[in-house]
């Protein structure tokens, strides 16, 4: 309808454009004639006007003045002036003929004639008569009428010659004539050229304007509907700017023709008796009609823009409609698909109440998309009562939108009433669990002694009846009743969990039944008084066989477990502690801590999925990319870490191997042993927690987080979640410990025990790599130094050989503060730098400042007697570290472990030792006897290269050593006791040189313990030379073991420290044969390990040298300390 509406318009303004322009091609007579204003020149000249007047007959009269120079006129002008005149009048009364006046009464005949001859020939309308008042002068008029009579025929038109202007109205009313020809019509040319102007250019402005607007209504007409919402936009704003212009000139065309028409009704303005020429009238009367059909042009057009900016709007409107259509509808299914992934089952309440919070933030999502889709169709609905033109495309998409709407709200009421139902089942179960629980506890927690009496058992008889009459409460009392009431969400799965309940509703009923009787056994029993029995590991009845005897076996198995009795009446009333009764309420404790391990493995492995889909996921949401700030751009793997990995791990294998535990969790340590290794990947979780940490405290307020958080409706930020892992980790090992306290004497006792220390061991590891990653400033790869043994902080003094005095004081009383990190293959020191912030970000970080390789370091355990201060040097003691712990406890743990590292590296070099070895020495090296606080090393050996540069050196400072021991009061003191209690190990260099060089050299070093405090600051190695002086060897005799050793061969000899052992006689290849004396066992022992191994026996009072220059006693003090020097892992 509205489209016939809008065809109907376009006709009519078709209709109005011919008509108007009739009317201007009435005015304008000919297309291609000339018109006033461009023939303004000739007119002007009038030598032929048009005043207005009529002939008798209604003939419009153009007179031509007298004009002398009309014969000089061009022909061109002529015929312009004529074919503009003789196109003025109406067809009408062009048809009837035009009168012609020609004045020539002051002109002579000859002019006349060439006037008349070029008038006949040039003038382009119907004559009807031609009046020419001849030349009054006689001559001219003889000649006239003589010359006419003899020329009529010439001129080819009706002439008549008139003597004067009386016989000229007999033709032509005076009325109808100017006043040059005796007539009273008023007559202004320049008036007449200026009306005539105006009229043409009003009808060419009507005549485009009704083109224009033709064409522009044809356009309309012919516009094809866009097919998008932005095209119909730009269409409707070029359609209004044109609309606009076709009004503003259709504007200036009625406000022109106003003013024309005001101009031709001026005389009559002017003068009220004015009688208008016909001429003027028609003027009038075109004016009027043109102005008229502008009016309805415009009113027409208007009514048709109006309609079709109708149209286009519906159009915008559909085109709107249609595009929230095609977002909405695939909203729908997206929202529709999501619901049908939601599961209406559900294994456990914390499953239930996840999905049904997932289902709940689905369902604010749902509601936004229901809501716009409803919105949508309601719109719809308006379009149509509108009566939009696009009904039968509208109607549908409404009724589909309504549709898919109303299918999903009852998808989502009908999963959330079975989640609903699902979790209420869920609840009753664990209800009914919890029940059965605290019956257990109740049974387990009964005091033996206060049931040993009739009053006690009474009062625990009566707490059990309190207890069972809740359980109609809170148990589950009729199987069927429940299958009935949630058939729809029992699941074979939840089925098994029903049973599984019922059947433990029974047994802990029975358990109640059986303490009922006994109960009641022991409160019915005389009251006569008993003797009572302190309880003994073996009780025989005096009517009971041997086999009848039992050992009673108490167990520790938490606060609520106590002591439980059987009793059996015997003749003598004696009641044993019930060992059943106790195992079985282990296990029930076993199972209650399983059950604790699974529910919360499970709700872990939710709470990480949870954080994955509803933020890491949403970080590549391309529709929540605008949220995201600019700093947490491409940091998902930093914020996150390894929290992917560590969900497959636990969703994939761990949970699923915890869950094949359910029925034996003593066994569930085997579970942990076999997947230590992948435990492990929390290490690199908590290395990445600092930058997690710092990253989320940049970006913790923006605006994603936010919406995230409100999309999972979480009460807990994001933060809490990512320390979740951290939480998991730790939490292992304290449902181990419990596991452990109710598994003793149990199978899996010893795994659960392994199971343990293997996550504290990764605790630590995770604690350790914590404080590894903060070191700074170190260039190498720290990676490189080995496993991290051990970590702390302590106070460090450095003293140097070769400093000033000064700065040796300075150094002893202005500790520095160094956290040490032990590795296997470095010991490194940091200065601890405490960082500002909260949380991870408080976390100090450490300065390198030193390092010591472990295959060239020397420690000894007790320094100044300080039980806190060890010392550690490298084997050229330039420079000592004088450490000390916070507590004694802290300094023997890392005297052991630095200890082990050594002794380890002893282990590995033994071979390369022995290799060494085997070139027979033909130089031995033995002590020299020192002071009472000595120390005696076998210093690194010095390479060939080096001898000549630094023998006068080593010959000097051998000197001044044999002088030292010479004139030390003790050396001249024999010793009953000389103990070799401070050695020093070779390092990995000096083994390898000895290898080379065939044990050629040694060197000996003392300390002058008296002067510097038992501190080894300022000695110089001795190096004497084998060739010169001769080799000092091993005596045989016996030694006291002062370090371990193990056998590197079957035929070598293993000893241990604090042995005492006997060296036999000396073999091949740098070789002794040896006798443990505490063991009596024999081996082989290399030269070079027994100089590091042993010191002297009461039974050997000295070692001697080969050539006998130097012997004597090596005593020392009891306070002095074990010192040692490593080797390192070195290959031959």
């Amino acid at each position: 309808m509205a489209l016939n509406r809008v065809s109907q318009l376009c006709h009519d303004i078709t209709r109005l454009w011919l008509q108007l322009k009739m009317l201007t091609d009435d005015i304008l007579q000919r297309e291609d004639g000339p018109f006033a204003a461009e023939i303004g020149h000739e007119l002007q000249k009038q030598f032929a006007i048009l005043p207005g007047g009529r002939g008798m007959n209604g003939n419009p009269i153009i007179v031509f003045p007298e004009f002398p120079d009309f014969s000089e006129l061009e022909e061109e002008e002529v015929q312009n002036v004529l074919s503009y005149l003789s196109s003025i009048p109406s067809v009408a009364a062009s048809g009837v003929g035009f009168n012609l006046v020609i004045d020539r009464r002051l002109d002579r005949w000859a002019a006349v004639r060439a006037t008349l001859l070029r008038i006949a020939g040039s003038f382009p309308g119907n004559l009807h008569l031609v009046l020419v008042l001849r030349p009054t002068t006689l001559l001219q008029r003889t000649l006239s009428d003589f010359l006419f009579k003899y020329n009529r025929d010439e001129f080819k038109m009706k002439v008549v010659m008139l003597s004067s202007v009386t016989e000229l109205h007999a033709y032509i009313d005076p009325g109808q004539l100017t006043t040059e020809l005796g007539g009273t019509l008023e007559y202004c040319h320049d008036s007449w050229i200026s009306h005539r102007t105006a009229i043409e250019a009003f009808a060419l402005m009507v005549k485009t304007t009704a083109q224009t607007l033709q064409a522009f209504g044809t356009e309309l007409a012919e516009t094809e509907l866009p097919n998008d919402a932005e095209a119909t936009v730009n269409l409707l704003h070029t359609h209004t700017l044109k609309k606009d212009k076709m009004k503003e000139d259709l504007q200036v065309a009625l406000s022109q023709g106003g003013r024309l028409l005001e101009c031709i009704n001026e005389p009559l303005q002017t003068d009220p008796e004015y009688s208008m020429t016909y001429d003027e009238l028609e003027n009038l009367a075109t004016v009027q009609r043109l102005l008229g059909q502008l009016d309805e042009t415009q009113t027409a057009f208007d009514d048709f823009w109006e309609r079709h900016r109708t149209k286009l709007e519906q159009c915008l409107q559909l085109r709107h409609f249609e595009q929230h259509f095609r977002e909405v509808r695939p909203q729908l299914d997206v929202t529709s698909e999501r619901l049908s992934g939601f599961s209406e089952v559900s294994v456990s309440p914390a499953h239930a109440e996840h999905v049904l919070r997932e289902l709940s933030g689905h369902e604010d999502k749902a509601c936004d998309t229901l809501d716009r889709a409803l919105s949508l169709a309601s719109e719809g609905d308006r379009l149509i009562e509108n009566s939009h033109y696009a009904e039968d495309s509208i109607r549908p998409k409404c009724g589909e939108l309504r549709g898919v709407c109303e299918e999903i709200s009852f998808t989502l009421r009908s999963k959330k009433s079975l989640l609903l139902t699902a979790l209420e089942l869920h609840h009753a179960l664990e209800k009914a669990l919890r029940w059965c629980e605290d019956g257990i506890f109740l049974l387990a927690s009964q005091p033996v002694d206060r049931c040993q009496s009739q009053d006690g058992a009474e009062a625990a008889l009566q707490e059990l009846e309190r207890y069972l009459d809740t359980g109609p409460l809170h148990t589950l009392a009729d199987r069927s009743a429940i299958c009935c009431q949630y058939e729809a969400v029992l699941t074979p799965q939840l089925m098994d969990q029903v049973e599984g309940v019922f059947q433990k509703q029974i047994s802990v009923q029975e358990m109640f039944e059986k303490r009922r009787i006994s109960l009641k056994k022991l409160a019915a029993k005389q009251t006569r008084p008993v003797q009572p029995v302190a309880p003994r590991p073996e009780v025989k009845s005096p009517l009971s066989s041997p086999n009848q005897e039992r050992k009673e076996r108490r167990y520790s198995a938490d606060s609520a477990i106590c002591k439980k009795v059987e009793s059996p009446i015997h003749n003598g009333g004696t009641r044993h502690a019930s060992l059943s009764e106790e195992e079985e309420n282990l296990a029930v404790l076993r199972r209650h801590v399983m059950n604790e391990l699974l529910e919360t493995e499970r709700a872990y492995v939710e709470e990480l999925l949870c954080v994955l889909d509803g933020y890491a996921a949403e970080m590549d949401n391309p529709a929540m990319a605008h949220l995201i700030p600019s700093t947490l751009l491409s940091k998902k793997v930093v914020l996150f870490g390894n929290m992917s990995e560590i969900y497959q791990f636990h969703k994939r294998t761990f949970l699923k191997e915890l869950e094949a535990y359910t029925d034996c969790p003593e066994l569930v340590g085997r579970c942990f042993l076999e997947r230590m290794k992948d435990l492990q990947i929390y290490e690199a979780y908590c290395q990445n927690k600092p930058r997690s940490e710092s990253l989320w405290r940049q970006c913790s307020d923006c605006a994603f987080f936010q919406e995230c958080q409100k999309k999972l409706e979480h009460k807990l930020g994001l933060d809490s979640y990512l320390l979740k892992p951290v939480q998991r980790i730790t939490k292992y090992q304290l449902l181990l410990k419990e596991l452990l306290k109710y598994s003793k004497g149990c199978d899996g006792c010893d795994d659960l025990q392994e199971a343990l220390s293997s996550i504290l061991g990764i605790l630590k590891a995770v604690n350790d790599s914590m404080h590894l990653i903060a070191i700074t400033g170190y260039e190498g790869n720290l990676s490189e130094l080995g496993r991290l043994l051990m970590q702390g902080s302590f106070s460090v003094w450095t003293e140097h050989k070769k400093g000033h005095a000064k700065v040796k004081d300075l150094a002893r009383f202005k500790p520095m503060q160094r956290h040490l990190f032990l590795h296997q293959k470095a010991l490194l020191f940091c200065k601890r730098r405490e960082e500002n912030g909260e949380g991870y970000e408080k976390a100090p970080s450490y300065s390198f400042k030193h390092s010591l390789s472990m295959s060239a370091v020397g420690f000894t355990e007790n320094a100044k007697g300080d039980n806190k201060k060890f010392e550690i040097w490298c084997n050229s003691r330039d420079e000592v570290f004088i450490v000390q712990a916070p507590t004694p406890e802290i300094k023997t743990a890392w005297v052991n472990e630095i200890r082990k590292v050594l002794t380890q590296q002893l282990n590995a070099c033994r071979v390369t030792v022995l290799d060494a070895s085997q070139q027979k020495s033909s130089d031995s090296v033995f002590p020299s006897p020192n002071s009472n606080n000595s120390s005696i090393s076998l210093s690194p050996f010095r390479s060939s290269g080096q001898k000549n540069q630094k023998k006068q050196e080593e010959k000097k400072a051998e000197t001044s050593v044999m002088s030292d021991s010479s004139s030390s009061p003790k050396h001249k003191e024999p010793a009953s006791h000389a103990t070799l209690s401070r050695v020093k190990w070779m390092s990995t260099s000096s083994l390898l040189q000895s290898k080379r060089r065939g044990w050629n050299k040694a060197s000996l070093s003392v300390d002058a313990s008296e002067e510097n405090d038992g501190y080894s600051s300022s000695e110089d190695p001795i190096n004497s030379d084998a060739e010169d002086e001769g080799g000092r060897k091993l005596a045989p005799g016996k030694y006291t073991v002062v370090a371990d050793c193990e056998k590197a061969g079957p035929q070598e000899l293993s000893v241990k420290s604090g042995d005492m052992v006997q060296l036999i006689r000396e073999g091949e290849e740098g070789l002794w044969f040896v006798k443990n004396l505490r063991s009596s066992k024999e081996g082989w022992v290399a030269a070079a390990n027994l100089l590091s191994l042993i010191s002297e026996s009461k039974s050997s009072q000295s070692l001697s040298s080969s050539d006998g220059s130097v012997s004597g006693n090596v005593s020392t003090s009891s306070s002095c300390s074990e010192t040692y020097t490593s080797f390192s892992d070195i290959k031959p």
